[in-house]
Formats: C-alpha cells, structure tokens, sequence
C-alpha cells in the first residue's frame, strides 16, 4: 500500500523489501565508512546460530517459504548482525578487487551482494507489521539503527564509490541494454542521494541526522499504535445500539468479551470499527465521542504524544535535504518520482482542489437540509458526515452499503478476484493448508501460469487483530528475479483488517471493503507476474507515485456487471446480486466523491506542507496544521483523512512528501481502464499489453515510457474527474 523506491544497492540493505503502495515502512538510503563487527562477536554469533538459527541455511520448506514454526525471537538479532557483516564483506570484496572496474564486476556485485541481510529482513519486517509483540518491537528498536549504520557504512564508502563512478562515466560506451543501464544509473544515484559526495564531516552529520530520523520514526509508530489500541468505546446499555446493524453489534459484543467486557459492546478506533458505527448509530453524542476518540490519537499531551516526535522529524529531514543540497525534503523525495518536483504535485493539486470542494460544500448542503427539515436543531459536524450522507444516500438511491454485504463474503469475493485475473492473465490458484504460515488465519495458495508451471505462492491475512497495525498493503517474502545463476520465484502476502466471521455466517464485507480486496490483489499481480533479471527492479519497486497505478486499475473489474454475476452471490440463497442492486451500486458510485476527495487531498496538502518547511527549528504541530488546514481552505465539516499525530503514512511509513501519488496513480489507473472500455474489459491483446508493459517490467525502465509504450499516449485527467462524479461529461 501499500517506502522510497527500491534502488538497486539500497535493496540490498533495505530496512523492508517489497511494499504495497498502500501502507508501508520507509526505508533510507544511508550512509558511512567501513567499521564492520568485531570479528570475535560475528565469530561468536555464526557458532550459537549454526545449530537453531532457521536463517542460516536454506528454509526445508516448500517453495521455500519461511519456517515460521521454527524462527523465534532471539534469531533475529544474531542473524541480522551476521547479515550485516556478510555484506560489508561482499562490499570489500568489490572493493579489493584489482581489475579495472567494470559493470559486472561492480555493479552487478553490488546488486547480487547482502543475501542474508534481506532474507531476514524480509521476514521480520514483514511480521512488525502483520503480527507484532513487544519483543519484536524491542528488536526493532535496537535493529533499525544498526542498519541505518549499515547503510551509512556503505553509500558513504568512499572507496567503493569511486568504483561506482568510474563505471557511471563509461556508461555510454558500454553498450548496455535497458534494464542494465538503468540498474547503473540507480547504482550511482543511490550514492550520491545518499552522501557520497559529502566531505567527511558532513558525512558524519548525515550518519547522525538518518539514525536520529530512524529512531523517531520508531518512536511515531510505537505511539500511534498503543493509543490506537487503548482507546474503546464500551457500551452498556442496548439503547445505545440504536440503529447499528445487527452484524455490527455481534462483532463488537465479540470485541468486549475478548477486551473482558462481558455482557458489554467495545467499539475502537480500527476502521472496520469506527467507521460502520458513525455510519449508523443514532446517538450523536456517542458518534462524536468514539471520532475525537479517532482524530485526537497520539495528540492528548502524554506519553504518547506524537506532536514534539513529528515535528522533529519534518526538521531534521529538512536539515537532511539541504545538507544534501535540496531545497526541501520534499524536492529530494520527488527527484526520484515520477511527479519530480513539489511544485509539479501543488499544480495537480490545485486542479482537482476546486472541483472537489464545491461538490463537498454541495454535500454539506444536501445533509444540512435534511437535518432541518427532521427537526435537527444543530449545525452539521464532521462526526455527524457518515450518518447523514448515508440516508441521502438511501433515500437518493435507495441503497445503502449493507444492502451489499449478503452478496460479499470474503470467500466469494476472493473468486471473483481469482476469477478476474484468470480471466485477464490466464493464472490459476491452487489452495494448500499444509505449508508454514506466521500466524493460524493465513490462508495460502500456489499460483500457476497457463502453462500450468508454478510461477509464485500467494498468502492472505485478512482479520483485524491487536497484534495487526491498521490499513491494507501487499508486501513479499521473497521478491521475483532471475540472477547470478538464481531463478527466484516471488512469495507475495496481501494484508488486510477485516472482522472476523460471527457465529454460523461468513466473514461478509461491504461493496468498499470487498473492492479493497480487488486493490490489493492488484499490487499482488505486480509482485507475482513479474518478469525482471535484477531483485531491486522487481514487481513493486517503481516510484512510490507510479506503485498504486495497477492496483487502482484492478478495482475497476469489481464494478463490473459481467464480473459480479461470476461471484457476488447471496451467503444464504446463492442468488446472484440482482442487476437492480448493481445499477444502484454503480450509481451511487459518485456520491459523496466530493468528500472523498477532499478529505485525502487534505491529508496529501499536509504531508507537502510539512516537508517543504526549510528551517531547522521544530514547529508547534498543532499550530502548523491548523494554519496548513486554513491556508488550503479545507471545511470545519471535513477532517484531513490523516491529521499529522497519526499520519504514520509520512512519519513512520515511506510515504514522506508522497502521500499525493494515490491521486498521481489514479489518474494513470482511470485513463488505463479506458482502453479495457474501448477494446473489451478482457480483451486478450489490451491485457497481455497490460502485462507485458506493466506488470512484468517493476522497475526495469522508465514507468511513464512504459506506460505509454501501454496506453499509446500520456494520462489524461478527465477520466480520474468523470470516474468520482467531479466532471459533467
């Protein structure tokens, strides 16, 4: 969901590897001299881990996936030390070797170098995520600065670098092809972004302004997550239950007695929570308590305060980018977006901002007039928006979102997103229960080519659990690549935080929420169908901008009429969604976009905000944001999606400067279907185009060339308008 852009050293030493687009960790591109471990502590190390360490050998598993019933706690840090000190020896190897620099032997062994280091990376990192515990926090605390300074050891190795740029300055003599002189340029970018170019002591302070950056970030997610999870809701009387949806209420009865709550309701601040009780609890005072519950997490002035974290944070990274000779953080970021500078994301912005509000003001309209015309003596609030949107929504349309849930169990769902890129791509699935998995709800399934050839192993995770943080993303347990004599064949997770099954009845989602799994399949397919030499090119490492695009595409078959009658069928009945539901569904499809649209571009407004401040003096957060809030213009009735204490996409996820290309890839999502619309939502020549320019390139060659070597022509804006009801024809 979905960091920065995997570069090709940088992959190498990535704090995580591949990541959805939809929500993720940062990762750095760091720095330093040499100083490798004590020989006696790596010695000391490889002898204990000989014996139990899982990660020392190659996993007895099939396909390789992890073994995940043996990897415990304490084999991580001995694991990551000696994956450290394997690769500074790869890295001195390249360094000592007498013959002239050369792409191989420099560059391609910087790519193949730090095997182990990643293998446990992506296991643990992966786990912090999806199902963490207090001794993996603890782990991550001590682990993440050693790698920072792992990196720093690397990109600022002046040695190594000099290697590097003898190679860069024959790169037009070479004779490379496309993938590989890619790799070259991303090789010598990733030392010069990362501070090679420094004199020694701003070496030194880069070292300390990314291990400090590092450890905030930590701090910024540790406290997010333990008000996140403090906060309930708990209610102790059925009155208060007015309106909720019985399913609602028998989850969150489950909710309580888990909480040891008995007899008693607990609603929280996750979204598959909080967001169906502000859509249907009739008491406003409890609606307005569980959303300030929700917007005020890690701003209540105690030890989980974020504001002091965050503010500190948005300093240093610009403290960081003008030692790197950028104006702001946000122009180091977007040099390597596709978007390119700040000013370039303010221009897109500035387009679609006023369209969008007027529809959201038009929207607070519409609710304000019927809160007076039932007897409502009060002005509309941001806590009363989904309440009331919700019934002009049914009395619009007639059709509310739990009119759709009969029609959306998880398990049908997951058919028709296996049906579609059947369908699209000719992969089939195969469910196995056999295999190792990290936690007991992972379901797993080998997924084969038409061919009938394995080509990748696919895990879902799909409840919300304590142990969870928020969102959905995809990410990898072993990335697709073919190098160095290794045919790697990629093992893709998608990650969501659906509510468990209740008594007899399936897990069912609504229209959203089951769209949401078409998303995250779609970033999936960008990790599984890839067709790449080099690991840092693979599936998802493109520009973080470019990342959403496919699996923006992927939600478009779910609105399908064609698609649905192949799997929205009735949990009970098994009757297919009535084509009357559909039209509703599909015209309703535009309410409420003005809302949608204002409340992210809120939240992209703000991120840019912060990271285009160039002085080094922390700001007061809370006056920050609100002058932020007031300068854009945002309405009291409408929140950022993201307000800065909890907005982990940019503090301690990879999204800094970069929450704005949800919006960048929706635009190249929106203008990509229109090909499926004039050639056929399955036509075989627009897919496999799709794939083969898409899908199976990652990161090996420029994305918008390959986008329009797909489209035929750049990305226009007017579909992404038309599609959210924001444009007339």
């Amino acid at each position: 969901m979905k960091g920065l852009t995997l570069k090709p050293l940088v992959a190498a030493i990535a704090i995580t590897l591949t990541v959805s687009a939809c929500n993720n960790a940062e990762q750095h591109t760091n720095n330093s001299t040499n100083t490798q471990p004590a020989a006696s502590v790596v010695i000391a190390d490889k002898v204990e881990a000989q014996a139990s360490n899982p990660f020392f050998t190659a996993y007895d598993t099939y396909f390789g996936i992890p073994d995940f019933t043996k990897i415990k706690p304490e084999h991580y840090l001995p694991a990551f030390k000696a994956g450290i000190a394997q690769h500074h020896a790869e890295i001195q190897a390249i360094i000592d070797n007498t013959d002239a620099p050369s792409f191989t032997n420099t560059i391609e062994a910087i790519e193949f170098a730090g095997d182990l280091r990643i293998k446990v990376a992506s296991v643990f990192y992966n786990l912090t995520s999806a199902d963490t515990n207090k001794e993996l926090q603890a782990i991550s605390k001590e682990v993440s600065p050693m790698l920072s300074s792992a990196s720093d050891d690397i990109l600022l190795n002046d040695a190594l670098f000099q290697k590097v740029k003898a190679v860069y300055a024959q790169r037009d003599s070479l004779n490379l092809n496309v993938s590989q002189a890619k790799l070259l340029t991303d090789t010598y970018k990733s030392f010069t972004r990362g501070g090679a170019n420094l004199n020694s002591a701003d070496k030194a302070k880069l070292r300390a302004l990314n291990e400090e950056i590092d450890k905030l970030g930590l701090q910024f997610g540790d406290n997010l997550l333990a008000q996140t999870n403090a906060f309930e809701l708990v209610l102790d009387s059925e009155e208060q239950l007015a309106g909720l949806p019985d399913d609602v209420i028998n989850t969150a009865a489950q909710t309580a007695t888990k909480r040891g709550h008995i007899g008693k309701w607990v609603f929280t601040t996750s979204r598959p929570s909080i967001t169906p009780f502000l859509t249907y609890a009739d008491n406003r005072e409890l609606r307005e308590k569980i959303y300030k519950g929700y917007i005020e997490r890690a701003n209540n002035n105690d030890q989980h305060d974020n504001k002091q974290t965050l503010a500190k944070m948005a300093a240093l990274r610009a403290e960081r980018a003008q030692l790197m000779g950028y104006k702001t953080h946000a122009h180091f970021v977007l040099e390597e977006r596709t978007a390119q500078t700040p000013e370039n994301v303010y221009g897109l912005l500035d387009k679609v901002w006023p369209a969008a509000l007027a529809q959201a003001q038009a929207e607070v309209a519409d609710m304000q007039q019927l809160i007076d015309s039932t007897g409502g003596d009060f002005k509309l609030a941001a806590w009363d928006w989904w309440y009331y949107s919700d019934k002009i929504r049914v009395a619009k349309y007639s059709f509310n979102e739990q009119q759709t849930r009969p029609y959306f169990s998880l398990e049908s769902t997951l058919k028709g997103v296996f049906y579609t890129a059947n369908r699209l791509f000719g992969i089939t699935v195969k469910e196995r229960t056999d295999l190792p998995k990290y936690h007991e709800e992972v379901r797993t399934w080998e997924v084969y080519d038409k061919e009938g050839e394995i080509i990748a192993i696919f895990m879902g995770d799909y409840y919300a659990r304590d142990s969870k943080r928020g969102g959905a993303w995809m990410n990898s347990y072993r990335q697709q690549y073919n190098m160095n004599g290794v045919d790697s064949k990629p093992i893709i997770v998608n990650v969501l935080n659906y509510p468990r099954p209740v008594g007899d009845d399936p897990a069912l989602l609504t229209f959203d929420e089951a769209s949401t799994l078409f998303h995250e399949f779609g970033h999936a397919l960008h990790g599984m169908l890839s067709d790449v030499k080099y690991r840092s090119q693979a599936g998802t490492s493109v520009p973080r901008d470019y990342v959403e695009f496919p699996s923006q595409v992927m939600e478009n078959w779910m609105t399908q009429p064609e698609v649905l009658a192949q799997f929205a069928k009735h949990y009970k009945t098994g009757e297919v969604i009535p084509l009357e539901l559909v039209k509703k569904i599909q015209a309703a499809s535009k309410f409420n976009q003005g809302f949608a649209t204002v409340e992210y571009m809120a939240a992209t407004k703000l991120d840019l905000d912060w990271h285009t401040v160039t002085d080094f003096t922390p700001k007061d957060a809370a006056k920050f944001e609100a002058d932020s809030l007031s300068k854009m213009g945002l309405i009291n009735e409408i929140a950022p999606r993201y307000r800065s204490t909890y907005f982990s996409h940019i503090f301690s996820g990879g999204y800094s400067a970069g929450y704005y290309s949800y919006l960048w890839s929706d635009i190249l999502g929106a203008d990509a279907f229109e090909a499926f619309k004039e050639n056929g939502i399955f036509d075989k020549a627009t897919a496999d185009a799709f794939r083969k320019n898409i899908l199976s390139q990652g990161g090996s060659e420029d994305p918008m060339k390959l986008y329009k070597q797909f489209r035929g022509k750049e990305a226009g804006i007017d579909p992404l308008l038309r599609s959210r009801g924001l444009l007339s024809k």
